[in-house]
C-alpha cells in the first residue's frame, strides 16, 4: 500500500467545531487579503522609482533558488523542455533523466501514484515548494503528485538541487531540495488546447488560457485538466481532475499574483505489490480488493479506492523598493480531505468498536467489511523574504511560519454482521497539530575578481502533538541551527570550482512515531565540484560526502495500511560522484550525458547477529542516463532518452532475497512545431515511445518478513498528442 493512504487515514475527522474554526480562517485570510490590497494601492501612489518591473516571477522563489555563483549541485527544467513529454505522466516521471534520481510508479505507466529518489533518497527526504511555499505533507513528509495531476502543465520551471542545498520553507532537506516557478504572466491574449492518449486507455484533455495584460496591469489565466487511465496494472485506474486559475497585476515595481490550483482524484489501489511467483505468471496482477465470497469463489471489491481533493491558495506581493532591493510577502491556505476504502475478509468485531454477535449457541467475533480511513486537514500560513543585490554583495533574509491541522477518524460503511454499529460511526478518532517556523539569512560576496563566498545560516522550530492509538500521545519540540557555507573559484572565463559544507536536522514523520521511538536526525553534508561552460561543452561535476547521524532509513517493510516503516541508523555515510554535460556534436545533434557512481553504507548496524557494515536500502550504486537530441528541419526535434539503474537492495542487511536488479530502459520522443499563418499560431504534434525495447523490469518494491515484493513496471507502450495554441 502506499503511505499517502496512511496519511489521509489518520488526518480525517469532521467536527461542527472544526467546519467553525475553516470558517474563521477563511474570513481571516479573506481579511488579510483585502488589507494587503490596499497597502500596494497605496503605495503604488507613493512610489516614484521608475526602476521597471524585470522578471519579478523570479522573486517567487528567488530566496530559495541557487544559480552558478552558489556552491550548490543543481539542475533546472524550464518550460519547453517539460512540454516535449508532457503527456500525461507525472512530475517525477518528467524528471527521471536528471542526474542521480530514481523514479517509480504504482500503476506501471507513470500515472497515479509516483515517486522519485534522489541520491538514493526517498521522496519523503526531497523537500517541495511551489513558488516558495512547502508542499510536503506535514506529517508523514510525503508528496502525492496525484492530488495535483497534470501539474506540469502550469509550470514556468523546476530547480532540483541535490543534498542539502540552500536553506528553504518546510521540512529540512535530507537527498535534495525540489521548487516548482509556476507560469509567468502573459502580456499578450493566448489560449491553447491538448489532447492526449496512449496505451492502457490513457486520456489526458488541457484547456489553458491568459486574457493577457489588461489595461498594461492586469492578466487572468486559468486552466482545467482532466486525466484518465488504466493502469498498466490490473485495475489500477486513475480518475484525476484538476484546475489552475491566477490572477496577476503588474504595476512599476510591483507584482502581485493570487493563485487559486488544486486537484480531485480517485485512485485503484495498487500499492500491494507483487510476489515472485505470480510476477512470472502474470506480471499485471492485482491482489487489491480481492476476497473470497460466500461460495468460495475469488472476487474484486470494486471500489477499493482511494479520493482525495486538495485545494490550494496564494497571495504573493513582490515589491521592487529600490536598484538593490526587493521583497516577497507570501501567504497561503490548503485544503485537504478524502479517504480510502477497502474490504476487509474476517475482521475483528473488536477492532472497529464493535461488539461480539451470538446467535444461539454461537458467538460471532468476525466479519467481512468495508471500512473507509478519512483525513480532513487544514494547512496555511506565511512566507517572505527581502532581497539586496548591490555590486559585490548578493544578501537574502527569508523565513516562514506555518501551521497544519490534521483530523483522522474511521468508519465502517458496510458489514456482513454489523453488531450494534450505526451508519456513520467512527471507529477511531484522532487528531495531529504541527508549527513549523524558520528565519534564514543567505550572502554571497565577491571578494576578489575570481573568489566568491558563501554563507546561509538557519534557525528553525518544529513542535508536533498528535494524540492516537497508533502514534500514542506525542508532543515533542525541536529546535535546529542549519548553516551552511561555501566558497566559489574562478579558475578562468570557462572553468569554475566550488566547494561547500551544509549541516541539516529533521525531525521524525509520523509513520515513525508509531513504529518506535524515534531520534531526530543529523546530516553534515559536503560538496566539491567543478564547473565548465565552453562553446560546445558543458560539463558539471561533483563529489559529495554525506555523513548521517541516526539517519532514519528505509528498512523494506511496510506497515498495515502501506507506509513505508524507517528505523534509526547510529552512523551512516552517502559517498558520491555526479557527472552531468551538454555537448553540441552540430547544429542538428545535442548530446546530454549523466551518471552517477555512489557507495551508500549504514556503518556497524545491528542487525540482530552483530554490527556490521551493509548498504542502505534503495540506494544504487550506479545511476545513469543520457539524451540523444536530434533536430533534422526547423521544429522537429527527435530524442532518444536513456536510464539505468544499477542493482540496489530493498533492506539494509544485502540479502539475496532482497535483491532489485539492475535495469536499462529506452524511451523515444519525438515533437513536431508548425506554425501557420492564419488562426492558430501554432500547432504541436508529440509523440512518446516508452520502454522502446520493450524491457521487463521492476523499479520498486518491498519486503513482507523474508519475502520480496515487486512494482512491476509497463513494457513498450505510446502516448501521443496534439497541441493547438491561439
Amino acid at each position: 500500500m502506499n503511505h499517502l493512504f496512511y496519511l489521509k487515514s489518520t488526518k480525517y475527522k469532521v467536527q461542527n467545531t472544526k467546519t467553525k474554526t475553516t470558517n474563521s480562517l477563511q474570513i481571516r485570510l479573506l481579511s488579510i487579503l483585502f488589507f494587503l490590497f490596499s497597502i500596494l494601492s497605496f503605495s503604488q501612489e507613493k512610489i516614484k522609482d521608475t526602476t521597471k518591473v524585470n522578471q519579478l516571477d523570479e522573486v517567487l522563489v528567488s530566496a530559495v533558488r541557487v544559480t552558478t555563483k552558489t556552491p550548490v549541485s543543481f539542475s533546472n527544467l524550464d518550460k519547453k523542455e517539460l512540454n516535449f513529454r508532457n503527456l500525461g505522466q507525472d512530475i517525477p516521471v518528467l524528471m527521471n533523466y536528471l542526474p542521480s534520481v530514481v523514479t517509480t510508479s504504482d500503476a506501471g505507466n507513470g500515472v497515479g501514484y509516483t515517486g522519485i529518489r534522489v541520491r538514493g533518497s526517498d521522496a519523503t527526504r526531497v523537500n517541495v515548494t511551489i513558488n516558495g511555499i512547502p508542499y510536503n505533507d506535514s506529517e508523514s513528509h510525503g508528496t502525492y503528485w496525484v492530488n495535483m495531476p497534470d501539474f506540469a502543465s502550469s509550470l514556468e520551471s523546476i530547480q532540483l538541487q541535490r543534498g542539502v542545498g540552500t536553506s528553504t520553507n518546510g521540512a529540512g532537506a535530507f537527498g535534495a531540495s525540489l521548487n516548482m516557478l509556476t507560469d509567468t504572466y502573459s502580456k499578450k491574449g493566448t489560449g491553447e488546447i491538448s489532447s492526449s492518449f496512449g496505451s492502457f486507455n490513457t486520456k489526458k484533455n488541457t484547456v489553458k488560457f491568459s486574457s493577457g495584460l489588461m489595461n498594461d496591469h492586469f492578466e487572468i489565466a486559468g486552466r482545467l485538466s482532466t486525466l484518465k487511465s488504466d493502469g498498466y496494472i490490473d485495475r489500477a485506474s486513475s480518475d484525476l481532475k484538476s484546475y489552475f486559475l491566477q490572477g496577476t497585476y503588474i504595476g512599476k515595481t510591483t507584482l502581485i499574483k493570487a493563485l487559486a490550483f488544486g486537484g480531485k482524484e480517485k485512485t485503484y489501489q495498487s500499492w500491494n505489490g507483487i510476489d515472485a511467483i505470480s510476477m512470472a505468471d502474470n506480471r499485471t496482477f492485482n491482489s487489491a480488493g480481492m476476497y473470497t465470497d460466500e461460495f468460495g469463489k475469488p472476487r474484486y471489491y470494486d471500489n477499493e479506492t482511494d479520493n482525495y481533493q486538495q485545494d490550494h491558495f496564494q497571495l504573493h506581493w513582490n515589491e521592487k523598493i529600490s536598484s538593490y532591493w526587493s521583497t516577497n510577502l507570501a501567504i497561503h491556505y490548503t485544503k485537504g480531505k478524502g479517504y480510502y476504502e477497502n474490504y476487509k475478509e474476517e475482521a475483528k468485531l473488536s477492532s472497529y468498536g464493535l461488539t461480539p454477535i451470538i446467535i444461539g449457541t454461537t458467538t460471532i467475533n468476525r466479519t467481512d467489511l468495508v471500512r473507509q480511513k478519512w483525513l480532513d486537514n487544514d494547512f496555511y500560513g506565511t512566507t517572505f523574504s527581502a532581497i539586496y543585490n548591490k555590486e559585490n554583495l548578493n544578501l537574502i533574509f527569508g523565513g516562514g511560519w506555518n501551521k497544519y491541522e490534521g483530523d483522522h477518524y474511521g468508519k465502517v460503511i458496510w458489514a456482513r454482521y454489523a453488531s450494534k454499529g450505526e451508519l456513520g460511526d467512527h471507529y477511531y478518532d484522532d487528531s495531529a497539530v504541527k508549527t513549523d517556523g524558520n528565519i534564514f539569512a543567505k550572502a554571497n560576496y565577491q571578494i576578489s575578481e575570481k573568489i566568491s563566498l558563501f554563507g546561509d545560516l538557519q534557525l528553525r522550530n518544529v513542535h508536533y502533538k498528535a494524540d492516537s492509538w497508533e502514534t500514542g500521545v506525542v508532543n515533542d519540540n525541536f529546535n535546529f541551527f542549519n548553516p551552511k557555507a561555501g566558497l566559489n573559484y574562478d579558475i578562468d572565463a570557462k572553468n569554475k570550482l566550488y566547494f561547500s559544507y551544509a549541516k541539516a536536522n529533521r525531525e521524525p514523520n509520523r509513520t515513525d512515531y508509531e513504529n518506535g521511538n524515534p531520534k531526530s536526525e543529523k546530516l553534515n553534508d559536503f560538496e566539491l565540484g567543478w564547473r565548465f561552460d565552453g562553446d560546445k561543452v558543458k560539463i558539471n561535476s561533483n563529489i559529495y560526502y554525506m555523513v548521517y547521524k541516526d539517519q532514519l532509513i528505509l528498512t523494506g517493510k511496510l506497515d498495515d495500511v502501506g507506509s513505508p516503516i524507517r528505523s534509526n541508523s547510529d552512523k551512516s555515510y552517502r559517498l558520491g560522484l555526479e557527472v552531468d554535460a551538454t555537448i553540441v556534436i552540430s547544429e542538428k545533434f545535442i548530446i546530454r550525458p549523466n551518471f552517477t557512481l555512489s557507495d551508500n553504507k549504514n556503518v556497524d548496524l545491528n542487525i540482530g547477529y552483530g554490527d556490521v557494515t551493509t548498504d542502505i536500502a534503495y540506494s544504487p550504486s550506479i545511476i545513469a542516463g543520457n539524451i540523444f537530441i536530434y533536430k533534422p528541419i526547423e521544429g522537429l526535434y527527435v530524442s532518444l532518452l536513456q536510464k539505468f539503474v544499477g542493482e540496489q537492495f530493498m533492506n539494509n542487511v544485502d540479502s539475496i532475497e532482497a535483491r532489485l536488479e539492475s535495469y536499462f530502459v529506452n524511451d523515444l520522443n519525438v515533437s513536431y512545431e508548425i506554425k501557420p499563418k492564419s488562426v492558430f499560431k501554432s500547432i504541436t504534434i508529440t509523440g512518446l515511445v516508452n520502454n522502446v525495447f520493450d524491457k521487463k523490469y521492476v523499479s520498486n518494491g518491498y519486503m513482507w518478513d523474508i519475502y520480496p515484493y515487486y512494482y512491476p513496471q509497463a513494457g513498450i507502450n505510446f502516448l501521443a498528442g496534439l497541441t493547438l495554441k491561439f
